[in-house]
């Protein structure tokens, strides 16, 4: 059974420009392994050896967001919604002012320090389904918190 990946239309515009990238890249780690290679014995080549992991890192890292985007599932926003699905973003709001933002992306697409938090994540998971104004509880590994939903987009 083939995985499909969720994510916006802004994260799958990510990955095909890091897929770009590393593409563009190939011939100077190619490069790179050719000047290594005339270094001499490749047992005891450290350019060498540093210049292939470089490229099976970088071919791995292709092949990985090819297959993500052959079989992506793009989320759209839900437009005017009264309750947090995959694609909403959410204002939350605790009892001291203290106000956070999470977009609810795919686990792909996941970047809690900027806000993006996966669907399958804790946080995620108590976000789901809720409507605007009532209450969710954030747990972090700093803290456990109560907010209430102040808006969701």
């Amino acid at each position: 059974m083939k995985k499909t990946y969720r994510m916006t239309k802004e994260g799958a515009e990510e990955l095909r420009l890091e897929q770009e990238e590393l593409i563009s890249q190939r011939k100077a780690v190619s490069d790179r392994i050719k000047t290594a290679r005339e270094f001499g014995d490749l047992a005891e080549n450290a350019e060498y050896s540093i210049a292939r992991q470089d490229q099976e890192r970088s071919e791995n890292r292709i092949a990985e967001i090819d297959n993500i985007l052959k079989n992506l599932e793009l989320i759209i926003a839900p437009k005017n919604s009264n309750d947090v699905k995959l694609g909403s973003t959410v204002k939350l709001k605790n009892e001291s002012g203290e106000t956070k933002e999470f977009q609810v992306v795919g686990t792909v697409e996941a970047d809690p320090l900027n806000g993006k938090i996966s669907d399958e994540s804790p946080i995620g998971k108590n976000l789901l389904g809720k409507k605007e104004g009532e209450e969710v509880e954030i747990s972090t590994p700093a803290e456990t918190n109560i907010y209430k939903i102040v808006s969701i987009s």
